[in-house]
């Protein structure tokens, strides 16, 4: 059976995408540094679909972590056929207050990390002959908002197109989602506080509607699975056409 790595596992997006690849038949690794959360959400999924779960404590800050987390998914699993990088932070919003150790930082668990757990995971989806790699961006690549979230998260962009050329041969496919401001738990108290904010994210799109964490997982599982076998380098806009130009009134 298949196995799914999915780095942020335990937020709203980690935990759908999780729910999405068991009920496609994925065994599960959720890698996170809230581990309480991420054992609870393997629980219940192995409860519900009858996979086997493994929740991993993994701060991806320590990039020396990630080699030995690899080896664990190997050691358990003796496979890994999807990766989903899915962690990430936000910060250093603007040029004038850039602090260098925020900036490192969100570059290294938005692109750095990323680019490192592709490395990794690489020979453990050669010897099935095929493999996904969903890398996921943001909408902001095209808009831009602080510049440490755009810069990174445009990077992340660049690196899905690279190593889809680079990990062809190996039929690996390396896709981005990049989704636009959602409903979700993890924005909750945003919206909350700010209303206007939220409604102005909502008119941006055609479908006049905010996303939730389910409609960016069902285009991650999508990716994921053999449907999409023919698809690589690519970026699904998981935004409602927000992605698109405004039309005049």
């Amino acid at each position: 059976m298949r196995t799914a790595l999915i780095t942020g596992g335990a937020g709203a997006v980690g935990s759908a995408t999780a729910r999405m690849l068991a009920a496609d038949g994925f065994h599960i690794v959720l890698a996170d540094i809230a581990i309480e959360a991420a054992t609870a959400v393997c629980d219940e999924i192995g409860r519900d679909f009858g996979v086997e779960t493994l929740a991993l404590d993994v701060d991806l800050s320590d990039l020396e972590a990630i080699k030995p987390m690899m080896a664990t998914v190997e050691a358990h699993f003796g496979r890994l056929d999807c990766l989903v990088n899915n962690a990430g932070r936000t910060g250093a919003p603007t040029i004038g207050d850039v602090d260098l150790d925020v900036w490192n930082a969100i570059m290294t668990i938005n692109l750095t990390a990323p680019m490192l757990l592709c490395q990794a995971a690489a020979p453990l989806m050669r010897p099935a002959g095929s493999g996904s790699i969903v890398n996921v961006a943001s909408r902001v690549y095209l808009s831009g908002t602080g510049i440490g979230y755009t810069s990174s998260k445009s990077g992340l962009i660049g690196l899905t197109r690279a190593l889809a050329v680079q990990l062809g041969k190996d039929r690996i496919r390396v896709n981005a989602v990049a989704p636009s401001f959602l409903n979700s738990p993890f924005n909750k108290k945003l919206v909350a506080a700010n209303a206007a904010m939220a409604d102005s994210f909502r008119k941006l799109t055609p479908l006049d509607r905010l996303g939730t964490p389910d409609d960016v997982a069902g285009a991650i599982a999508f990716l994921a699975s053999d449907r999409a076998s023919f698809i690589t380098g690519d970026v699904i806009h998981v935004c409602g056409g927000a992605q698109l130009a405004p039309q005049p009134v």
